[in-house]
């Protein structure tokens, strides 16, 4: 029997609004001239570095562009963005490294599948707004640090000398600096730096030439002919594999590293896609869908035994600049990379493992917005700080702890500055409504009305509780918390003990203005018990005013008499 349709519906709709549907191509009957031209340029950037990525990772050149493939291929139709371009990036390098060291390059193939379902999963859960919770100068911190770590993956294949057994990038580049002093390899420096010139300067010619490809064609036909027992890339397939399921032995042991994987990939393609949004008229991108679209993309890369994949920034940039408007450029380039694939194999396979080195060593550089990182330097201390210790705990630990710092040292000093916003500031008494100026004199020598602005939470309530305790010579205070945008447990247990300690000395507290959630949270902790039981809080402050006064009254009528508050004991009534 068939689940009637009003169940499955429900249960769908959260996936049938992630598919892609006739919109993501409107316009293309106009634009796909650009859009393949667009799709070509971008074919013809990537594939240096889908080729220099893959070598990176310890797996290979053919793996970085199965991803730039089937990855880019699915990205771009499953996607959120119409401009993003997806594959094998440098970011990603940086956590397969140490993975496929310690448990060999057959261990990327599960991970990203497993990565592919956990982010599959984020945007089912709408996450993808989330992205708003991770500060600026963490992002740039841990983009600089990445940049520091492709940079020091590269040294060995740069300098010509073999990779040190070590785990930690900057350890090994200054390992492979100590080899390569002991025996330049003059011939691969050479090659070096046409790479790095070329790469670096050609763009300043015309923003049109393809310079990373242009480098590695040059570096290729010099090796050809002087140097021809430069190590290359080897012998590359002249197909596609086709799709198998991965091994997936040890899964457990993969849950971490797969979520690490996970998480790269949804913040980098998240940013990518904001950032292809600022340069283009195109509606902004969907951000669960662009989940929902790498998380797709990564399945199916591990599957037909690719990388983890995440939106490119740098491909991306040059898709938008070059005049894309539809899905049809990201789709092109993936087209043009399989072209690659099926009939240029033998001469990639001649590409220099200096000529990628030296491309991706330019490609870091370019990662940092120098701009940005010096802004955020100069904008606060503690801005700064999370900038540095993430950009460190990247390059001196990894990419987890870098984060998990970043965020916690954010959060830190968003609450010190949360904390210090919290303030209880002397109201005067209006002299509407309080009758003569006399009485107005004696509530005001009496009465203290305090309006209580910012956040009650635990970083605050200790330096709150100091700062109203100490009021000393009046009867009446008149605590108004209208203003009061954050109330937490703590912060109401904080009000319950001034209520008390005011008490105990003679002074009636009067509330006024408690929010619907925040007078929940006070009746559950306690707070507002013995006040409502004396009929203490108030909705406006005319009212509170108005018991003040009969209060005040009252105990002038009792010191008249005799009596004073030092004898009477505390004045819990009103």
């Amino acid at each position: 029997m068939r689940p009637p349709r009003d169940v499955l519906v429900p249960l769908l709709a959260p996936v049938l609004a992630l598919l892609p549907g006739p919109a993501d191509y409107r316009g293309v009957g106009r634009s796909w001239p650009r859009d393949l031209a667009a799709g070509l340029t971008v074919g013809v950037v990537a594939l240096p570095l889908a080729l220099a990525f893959g070598v990176a990772t310890g797996v290979g050149a053919a793996p970085g562009l199965v991803t730039a493939v089937v990855a880019g291929a699915v990205a771009a139709v499953f996607g959120g963005s119409h401009l993003q371009v997806s594959g094998p990036t440098g970011a990603m390098t940086v956590v397969l490294v140490p993975l496929v060291a310690s448990r060999g390059p057959d261990v990327v193939y599960p991970v990203a599948v497993m990565a592919g379902l956990f982010v599959v999963v984020a945007a089912l859960l709408r996450l993808g707004r989330l992205l708003a919770f991770v500060p600026w100068p963490l992002i740039e911190g841990f983009t600089l640090g990445i940049a520091v770590v492709i940079v020091a993956q590269q040294v060995p294949a740069a300098l010509g000398v073999p990779a040190p057994g070590t785990d930690n990038a900057a350890w090994g580049a200054a390992l492979a600096l100590r080899a390569a002093a002991a025996d330049p390899q003059w011939e691969v420096l050479g090659l070096l730096a046409v790479t790095l010139l070329l790469t670096a300067l050609l763009p300043r010619l015309h923003r049109a030439v393809p310079a990373s490809l242009v480098a590695v064609v040059v570096v290729t036909l010099l090796a050809e002919l002087v140097v021809p027992q430069v190590a290359r890339i080897g012998a590359l397939p002249s197909s596609l594999p086709l799709p198998s399921v991965p091994d997936l032995t040890g899964l457990p042991d993969l849950v971490l590293p797969a979520l690490v994987v996970a998480f790269l990939a949804g913040l980098e393609s998240l940013l990518s896609a904001k950032v292809a949004d600022g340069m283009s008229d195109r509606p902004p991108h969907d951000p669960d869908r662009e989940l929902f679209g790498q998380g797709l993309a990564n399945i199916a890369s591990g599957f037909a035994g690719g990388l983890p994949a995440t939106g490119a920034i740098a491909r991306t940039a040059v898709n938008a600049r070059a005049g894309a408007s539809t899905r049809l450029a990201a789709l092109t380039h993936a087209a043009v990379l399989a072209v690659v694939v099926y009939a240029g194999a033998g001469l990639v396979g001649r590409i220099p493992l200096v000529a990628l080195a030296g491309v991706l060593v330019v490609t870091a550089y370019r990662m940092v917005e120098r701009r940005s990182t010096v802004s955020v330097l100069r904008s606060t201390r503690g801005d700064a700080a999370v900038l540095v210790v993430t950009a460190v705990a990247t390059v001196a630990l990894d990419l987890v702890l870098a984060v998990v710092l970043g965020l916690g040292l954010a959060a830190l000093l968003a609450l010190v500055h949360l904390s210090r916003s919290a303030r209880a500031v002397p109201e005067p008494l209006a002299d509407d409504g309080l009758g003569t100026q006399e009485e107005h004199r004696l509530l005001s020598d009496h009465v203290l009305t305090y309006r209580l602005d910012g956040p009650l939470f635990f970083a605050a309530s200790s330096r709150f509780l100091a700062e109203l305790t100490s009021i000393s010579d009046v009867r009446v205070v008149i605590l108004r918390l209208g203003a009061v945008g954050v109330l937490d447990a703590t912060g109401a247990r904080a009000l319950g003990e001034v209520v008390e300690q005011l008490a105990g000395r003679g002074v009636t507290v009067l509330l006024k203005g408690a929010s619907a959630e925040h007078t929940r949270l006070l009746t559950a902790v306690g707070t507002l018990g013995p006040v409502l039981a004396r009929g203490h809080v108030f909705a406006d402050l005319p009212a509170a005013v108005a018991h003040a006064r009969k209060h005040v009254a009252r105990e002038r009528h009792r010191d008249d008499g005799g009596t004073s508050p030092a004898t009477a004991g505390p004045t819990l009534s009103g």
